[in-house]
């Protein structure tokens, strides 16, 4: 059985490997390409009906046939926001069978140490949204650059309207000026801009592409003092007062919360891991555990508590400000 298993990782990691190598191609193909589909994604077509597409839509895959399914496949579309988001080079094709080899690994490891199919197949979906969870913490690593950077960038906004600058031309500044991410954001939106896109079209794209609170703040302020009028010097000025009080009153919520948040990550991590070092030192030692049904509904009533508690903690912990 430890063969099959064997044979079955090496031919995922082949069939990976050969699909890789098939889906690329030349350099100044790649080059090119990177460039269209960036600035396909940062035109913001997933912002909905309503707003008007930049471009065309671009493909999913090099295969005709699976670009065809994919671009039926929400989620496909979502996996590729999502990428943008957090700015990796990678495609929807590796990400989905880089889950896909992910399952096929944690199922193999998990049936070593646990032969049980229903332990096997949870460990196997873990393991395949590993993907996802690193995207994911990309992205939010990449917003709280950007929600860092904001404010800053705000008030080089405000010094260009006062120096008797426009708003486009204030946006170029920070597209030159402002620290990165804010940078190649606020560029986009300046291209944007000069392509033809409408002002608000374009705001709304940036909202779209960056999620932030700060930032959704910020385009409101800015939307409605243009639908309404009003002094946006002094409307910018006191939201970048606001953003930085509530970045000042975050970062004091997180230092006081920081040791129940740290106890709710060893308690949900330590059952884990204590689990797995026991049975590498003594082989078998939780077998009984595992093959006896009552030992199964320990396990779990002890995965279900752990979960509860972890939400409860999570909610203690995450103060909204």
């Amino acid at each position: 059985m430890l063969l099959n298993l064997t044979i079955f990782v090496a031919l995922a990691v082949l069939t990976f490997s050969l699909v890789f190598l098939l889906s690329r191609s030349a350099s100044g193909d790649r080059t090119v390409r990177a460039r269209v589909v960036n600035l396909h994604l940062k035109s913001g077509e997933m912002l909905g009906d309503d707003v008007p597409q930049f471009l065309k839509q671009t493909k999913l895959s090099e295969f005709i046939w699976l670009d065809h399914i994919l671009q039926q496949w929400n989620l496909a579309h979502q996996i590729r926001l999502l990428l943008a988001q957090a700015e990796s080079n990678w495609t929807v094709l590796m990400v989905l069978t880089a889950c896909l080899v992910s399952a096929g690994v944690g199922y193999g490891v998990s049936y070593i140490w646990v032969p049980d199919f229903s332990v096997d197949i949870i460990i196997a979906i873990l393991f395949g949204a590993l993907p996802f969870f690193l995207l994911q913490w990309k992205k939010k690593r990449r917003m709280r650059r950007f929600d860092q950077g904001l404010p800053d960038a705000i008030d080089l906004i405000v010094r260009a309207l006062r120096a008797g600058h426009s708003v486009s031309a204030a946006i170029e500044l920070v597209g030159e000026e402002a620290v990165e991410p804010v940078r190649s954001e606020f560029r986009e939106v300046y291209k944007q801009q000069n392509f033809g896109l409408p002002h608000r079209e374009a705001l709304l794209q940036l909202a779209r592409r960056m999620p932030s609170s700060d930032l959704q703040f910020m385009l409101t302020a800015m939307l409605v003092q243009k639908e309404t009028g009003g002094n946006l010097v002094d409307i910018l000025d006191r939201t970048t007062t606001v953003i930085r009080e509530r970045m000042r009153i975050e970062g004091e919520v997180r230092i006081y919360t920081a040791q129940g948040r740290l106890t709710g990550a060893i308690l949900a991590a330590l059952p884990i891991i204590m689990f797995f070092l026991i049975n590498l030192a003594n082989n078998g030692y939780s077998r009984i555990l595992i093959e006896d049904p009552l030992g199964r509904r320990l396990i779990s009533a002890g995965l279900g508590s752990m979960l509860v508690g972890g939400l409860i903690i999570r909610k203690i912990v995450n103060v909204k400000v």
